[in-house]
């Protein structure tokens, strides 16, 4: 980082193992992220990034679903425990659970995601099988802010990994996830330095309508 900011409060959702939660860690304690995390949360009490949130003395909580009547009425309670932390942005990382509306409405410029693939293409679940079978040369990762449309919000950045011929789900997945943790922590400096905002006509960089997603090299 060539200048300093202040430290962006993230609040981070997660359903499983956490691993773009641990490579944010990682570069906060490299000195290569602005940002600090106020909290983890997570719909399974069981996630492994939980385990390893806790062993970093981060606040954790868990709330199941099970416990609430309908979407509504779970996503305002997780609305609740996020305002507990103030947050200057929500991160899903892996988080498995569509959210409703109000929730998104309620973030709106302050909630990103991370979905493995070169959106638009290959929205919602098992996109390496997909990207395969559909023949892709190219695959990849996309952090986009959210809006109600499901994987549909504004694309902030991208990168690519390419598809081979030997490829399985999940050696792809691999090579994929691999980017994907570079390529969050990457856009999530730029939002602790105000480089990236969304505004009424879409995201911004450095002032300037994004009118295409940056597109990062491969690490």
């Amino acid at each position: 980082m060539t200048e300093a900011h202040a430290p962006v409060k993230l609040v981070v959702l997660i359903s499983g193992r956490g691993s773009n939660l641990r490579a944010i860690l990682d570069a906060i304690d490299a000195g290569e992220l602005s940002a600090v995390v106020s909290a983890v949360i997570s719909n399974r009490a069981e996630a492994p990034g939980l385990v390893y949130a806790r062993e970093r003395a981060i606040d954790t909580l868990a709330l199941d679903a099970r416990d609430y009547p309908d979407r509504e009425a779970y996503d305002q309670a997780l609305q609740g425990m996020v305002d507990l932390f103030h947050p200057g942005l929500v991160v899903l990382a892996g988080f498995m659970r569509i959210l409703t509306p109000g929730f998104v409405r309620h973030y709106a410029g302050r909630l990103i995601n991370i979905h493995p693939s070169l959106l638009p293409e290959f929205r919602g679940l098992n996109t390496h099988q997909r990207a395969i079978e559909a023949g892709a040369d190219e695959h990849g990762a996309s952090v986009h802010f959210v809006t109600e449309e499901l994987d549909g919000g504004p694309v902030i950045a991208q990168v690519h990994v390419p598809v081979l011929v030997e490829d399985s789900p999940e050696s792809l997945a691999q090579r994929v996830l691999e980017q994907e943790h570079h390529l969050y922590v990457k856009v999530i400096q730029w939002i602790a330095e105000g480089r990236v905002t969304l505004e009424d006509d879409g995201p911004h960089f450095d002032g300037k309508p994004l009118k295409t997603p940056k597109q990062l090299e491969a690490k």
